[in-house]
């Protein structure tokens, strides 16, 4: 076998052991279609050498780097290289980020970091998901912004509906994703109590192992898609007005500032659980909630909703009860709302739901640290 076949097993093989197996879609909004042409009886020659041939060029690329096609594969902390992204030609690679991501091989095992320089940077971003490792790295949440206008009934490229999957100004389909230091914004405005296919997304992650730094998540109803896999937020800033903090992901919030804009009744999350069996949730920890308007904590969008508050600050905004169990009784048995140690004019335990709880010291362990995510070798990559 040549070395360059050796090497392209290798990189393969690596990729399936690190990519976890396939999760189901759960969305508020429509699901991404699947679309087939035919039965798949021919292929288009042309297209399969294209794609080998950019294959083996990445293959050249990772075998002119200094160090072992394995040592390739975990160069995780240490990135390989850095693109930049700016308004100015003089500095940038490229002029947008999808340009800077687009440039990447189709399989990607080396941490890329891309520098995107202080501006508006007006555009819709998707990562693939066998582009992993990359760092999205801003230069400042108030000086780097990127941000467009979707709704969940903008039409898409068929003319049907996007949904709120599809609504999203920034998605991110791929492990080991980092951002830092940048704002992501749906630039709707908010909308009017009742109004319907008004969700718009600004952020939304649908993969494993994902780290956010310094970021800011502006929108109003859905901001923050937290879709699917472990994540964590360390001294984010989330902005939204109804369930914009809202998936089925495992993650941990630590030192995020949550603000509400709603106009009248907004609601802070809407976890997604399905299933006593899903190791899934939401918990904030050491956070501070503050805003307009009359909010709950949470809406059992899912029969097994899960999210914990602990040691945080809550405006007079939170709505007595906390909870609400989206219209079905039968929720209140099945869901786990609880807070622990919290403060604040909002954080008061005696109007809450019979449902939600109060955590004991030992109750409440499970999910104040790293391992609640599982994090304590990931975010450290």
């Amino acid at each position: 076998m040549s070395n360059s076949h050796s090497i392209c097993f290798l990189l393969v093989l690596l990729f399936l052991l690190q990519n976890p197996s396939a999760t189901l879609c759960h969305t508020k909004g429509l699901r991404p279609g699947r679309h087939y042409s035919g039965l798949g009886l021919s292929i288009n020659r042309t297209q399969i050498q294209n794609s080998e041939q950019q294959f083996m060029r990445w293959v050249d690329f990772v075998g002119s780097l200094k160090h072992s096609v394995f040592k390739t594969a975990k160069n995780k902390l240490f990135p390989s290289y850095t693109l930049h992204v700016s308004k100015n030609p003089a500095v940038a690679d490229f002029a947008t980020i999808q340009e800077a991501i687009d440039s990447l091989p189709s399989i990607n095992l080396v941490r890329v970091i891309i520098k995107v320089h202080a501006g508006v940077y007006t555009e819709k971003v998707n990562i693939p998901p066998m582009k992993s490792f990359i760092t999205i790295e801003g230069a400042g949440a108030d000086n780097t912004i990127v941000q467009w206008g979707d709704t969940a009934k903008t039409p898409g490229p068929r003319g049907q509906p996007l949904g709120t999957y599809g609504s999203a100004t920034f998605g991110v389909n791929s492990p080991y994703f980092i951002a830092k230091n940048i704002t992501f914004k749906n630039t709707t405005p908010v909308p009017a109590p009742g109004a319907v296919g008004k969700q718009a997304v600004a952020f939304r992650i649908s993969a494993d192992t994902a780290s956010f730094y310094g970021c800011k998540f502006l929108g109003a109803q859905d901001t923050l898609y937290d879709h699917l896999g472990r994540h964590y937020y360390k001294d984010c800033y989330i902005e939204g007005s109804v369930d914009f903090i809202f998936g089925n992901a495992l993650s941990l919030f630590e030192g995020c500032h949550v603000h509400a804009i709603a106009q009248n009744i907004g609601a802070l999350t809407a976890q997604g659980r399905s299933s006593m069996l899903e190791d899934t949730g939401f918990s904030f920890v050491h956070c501070k909630v503050t805003g307009s308007g009359a909010l709950y904590l949470g809406r059992a969008w899912g029969p097994f909703s899960r999210v914990v508050f602990a040691y945080t600050y809550m405006d007079d905004i939170i709505i007595p009860k906390g909870w609400y169990n989206w219209g079905d009784p039968n929720r209140e048995m099945t869901v786990f709302y609880g807070q622990y140690q919290c403060t604040g004019p909002g954080a008061s335990f005696a109007g809450r739901v019979s449902w939600c709880r109060e955590l004991s010291d030992e109750e409440a362990q499970p999910f104040i640290s790293l391992s609640f995510i599982d994090g304590d070798e990931w975010t450290k990559l």
